[in-house]
């Protein structure tokens, strides 16, 4: 197996060779529909060019876009990049490329050729790079499930910085970071585990945790008070071959909006307008209109047969209102199809104690208290489509945290009340992550990341990944 020190160029030049062998396989199929195929118009005998005549340009053409995608940071192998992030390196690199290559055409007479071919070959490359990165993306993701390629990540701190990145690292799977665990030196902290990551104790316990962990990357969160402690550890995972990435404490609450600028020489720290306000939220309320007026006149016809179904299937309404927090914990009546018995909430309270459930998220597989076309209407979120009532009425948006009960918030701790800093919606970031299968805590890191680093692109992921998620019906229950 190559060393870490090799694997990166060799992965480069592996994925310049394939995009080589793509751009000269599409400019062929480029020639063969515009001259075999004549679209898409006929080719006049005179104006015949043989494919041969054409390698020349094929050759400047490569050479050209594999420069322009150079410049356009196509290459640069960074964690976290999405297929979107590099098609759209590839459109403005591709745009770039072959207008050049046209520029030196109308320069060089010579170099006659079809004024379609060009444009053609460019949407052909374009579609077959893109391609190849969703392909990438798909094998990269299967690897990572197999636990190939991920890294294991120790946060060292768990306070406010610490659950920022243990959020951030959540919220991003493709960045293939696993969280293996949390040392702080606050006993509360050190010994309360987030959900599925881990509590290890004290900071003194790193070196026998990044042996027995495999740890391959520490992520130190401590404040700059602690400088001398700071120096402490990175000489210890240095010993231990673990890498060190040290995250300020600056602003606390307000990391996720700090950015990293130049003043000329000078580096200087600026932080970012608040991502939900003004602008930001009066466009996050024109979509959530448009898209509750699109979603019930195209759910109108299975949401008219839901009620029939449920009105057959058990006795009791069809329609279940119940009270629920929304953004800054206003409460509100939130409306879902009825998919349990009637004296269902009765029950909750002995299937929680049964089950030793949380109860700030009470989920349980195979609910006995639920009907059997709740089953169905559960399995594809059928049951939620009346909230594009609560989102019209502008008590909840399409996309952001679940809204909880207000006995639910009740039992939150300091930090995750945050989770409500954002309008409540009917999918989001925990949906698409694992819905029921995640712990509270899990939720709660998903939901703070979404309102810190909301945009409109980022709710456009999730109602995408939403669609994906209840066609397949991941952890629906």
């Amino acid at each position: 197996m190559a060393s870490p020190a090799l694997r990166k160029p060799l992965r480069l030049a592996i994925e310049i060779a394939i995009d080589l062998f793509l751009i000269n396989a599409s400019f062929v199929l480029a020639y063969w529909i515009r001259y075999r195929w004549q679209w898409p118009a006929p080719v006049a005998a005179e104006n015949y060019r043989s494919l041969r005549t054409y390698l020349p340009m094929s050759a400047i053409l490569t050479l050209l876009l594999i420069a322009a995608y150079a410049l356009q940071k196509v290459y640069s192998q960074r964690r976290g990049r999405t297929w979107l992030d590099e098609a759209y390196a590839l459109f403005n690199g591709t745009t770039t490329g072959t207008l050049s290559m046209i520029v030196i055409t109308y320069f060089f007479p010579v170099l006659s050729y079809s004024r379609t071919l060009f444009p053609l070959a460019a949407v052909i490359i374009l579609v077959l790079l893109t391609l190849s990165r969703i392909a990438k993306t798909i094998i990269l993701d299967q690897m990572r499930r197999r636990g190939i390629g991920i890294k294991n990540v120790l946060v060292v701190g768990a306070g406010e910085v610490g659950r920022a990145v243990m959020r951030t690292i959540a919220a991003h799977p493709e960045l293939g970071y696993r969280v293996e665990g949390f040392v702080d030196d606050d006993a509360a902290k050190g010994q309360t585990d987030l959900g599925r990551m881990k509590a290890l104790g004290n900071v003194a316990n790193i070196p026998s945790v990044a042996c027995d962990l495999h740890i391959d990357v520490a992520i130190v969160t401590l404040p700059w008070t602690y400088q001398h402690r700071i120096r402490q550890i990175v000489r210890q995972c240095e010993h231990q071959r673990v890498q060190v990435y040290i995250v300020p404490d600056l602003l606390q609450t307000a990391i996720s909006r700090v950015d990293v600028e130049q003043l000329g020489e000078v580096p200087v720290i600026s932080v970012r307008e608040e991502p939900m306000s003004g602008r930001g939220r009066m466009a996050k309320r024109i979509v959530d209109i448009i898209g509750a007026l699109t979603g019930l006149i195209l759910s109108a016809p299975v949401m008219l047969l839901s009620a029939i179904a449920v009105r057959l299937d058990s006795p009791g309404p069809i329609i279940f209102s119940q009270t629920r927090l929304g953004e800054h914990e206003r409460p509100f009546i939130c409306f879902k199809f009825r998919t349990m018995r009637c004296d269902a909430e009765a029950e909750k309270e002995r299937l929680i104690a049964q089950t030793n459930g949380d109860r700030r998220l009470f989920k349980m597989r195979d609910d006995p208290r639920t009907t059997g076309v709740g089953r169905i209407l559960r399995r594809f979120s059928i049951d939620e489509f009346p909230q594009f009532f609560n989102v019209l009425r502008g008590e909840m948006s399409l996309i952001g945290p679940r809204p909880p009960l207000p006995s639910e918030v009740e039992l939150y701790q300091e930090w995750h009340h945050q989770r409500l800093d954002a309008p409540t919606g009917i999918s989001g970031m925990s949906q698409v992550s694992g819905r029921s299968d995640l712990s509270f805590d899990e939720v709660a890191l998903l939901d703070i990341w979404y309102a810190e680093n909301w945009s409109l692109l980022l709710d456009l992921k999730i109602m995408l990944k939403t669609i994906a998620v209840i066609i397949f019906g991941k952890g629906a229950y």
